[in-house]
């Protein structure tokens, strides 16, 4: 289908953006890579009179690791993060995430703050977020405030962003030295969404588990931040038992729908295979 009509926008700061958004309210949609929004008012389960592209916000984009954090803005791409050296030396599983959403094509004008911020719960970032404790920096006219990722999405393409808001970069602290890390991703095709996914990111420390974080994609109506999988891997030594018993915790979270990746059940069991075979992979990692 052909979209409804709209004006388009395509302000050069970021103070321009937050004020076309206050002055043309509910009628107006940020867009960024536009592969989420654009299928959608295809569709016509979007309707924006407004379009305010976000492509010409040159203080949206780039990496910046500075004192123990990460910080990444909102309209980096995929591409550009898995061309980042410095990146992938101090968080190397958010290249191995980015190669494994969609195409290049896709990647090359997706961006990481598109792919956290709409709340679609088929996204491979925002789970990876939760992994990593990442803070979204958000700003409007009121000024700028930080929520969680592990408190920021509310339901299926519902999050805590308000009205006005802008999502302008991702902040996280840069991992340990020596952390293992893992995202698998079970998927039909290339380019598909995810069937069920797991990130994971742990420490060792003298054979035992110090600390381990471990988060699942598309298994529920939002990314699902698995604590209790994690803290049953801490004090172990990721011995078949611990494992066994992550991958239970981590299962019984779960609420995925049934559709054409298969039965829920079937989707359950294979969040449950993408959490074992990433611990073993983080594990043998570590260190």
């Amino acid at each position: 289908m052909i979209p409804g009509s709209f004006d388009y926008h395509r302000p050069a700061s970021l103070d321009a953006a937050i004020s076309l958004l206050a002055s043309l309210g509910e009628e107006a949609r940020v867009v960024a890579g536009g592969h989420s929004l654009i299928p959608m008012m295809k569709l016509r389960m979007a309707v924006p009179e407004h379009l305010i592209d976000l492509q010409d916000i040159d203080d949206l984009k780039g990496i910046a690791i500075n004192a123990g954090t990460i910080t990444i803005g909102a309209m980096t791409t995929q591409a550009e993060l898995i061309a980042s050296a410095e990146l992938e030396s101090a968080c190397p599983i958010i290249k191995e995430t980015a190669l494994l959403i969609a195409d290049p094509q896709v990647r090359n004008v997706g961006t990481i703050g598109g792919n956290v911020a709409n709340g679609d719960p088929g996204n491979d970032m925002p789970a990876l977020m939760q992994a990593l404790d990442a803070q979204y920096v958000l700003q409007g006219s009121g000024g700028s405030r930080e929520v969680s990722a592990r408190d920021f999405y509310e339901a299926a393409y519902f999050t805590a962003i308000e009205d006005g808001e802008i999502l302008t970069a991702v902040r996280f602290a840069t991992p340990a030295a020596g952390h293992g890390y893992a995202y698998f991703k079970q998927k039909r095709k290339i380019g598909d969404y995810a069937t069920a996914a797991a990130a994971v990111i742990l420490t060792i420390d003298g054979g035992t588990c110090s600390s381990a974080s471990i988060a699942l994609t598309n298994v529920g109506d939002t990314p699902l931040f698995a604590q209790a999988a994690g803290e049953a891997l801490i004090g172990s030594s990721l011995d078949q038992g611990a494992v066994a018993a992550a991958v239970e915790a981590a299962k019984a979270i779960t609420d995925p729908v049934a559709d054409g990746r298969g039965p829920a059940g079937f989707r359950t069991h294979i969040a449950g295979v993408m959490v074992g075979r990433a611990i073993a992979c983080a594990a043998e990692r570590a260190n």
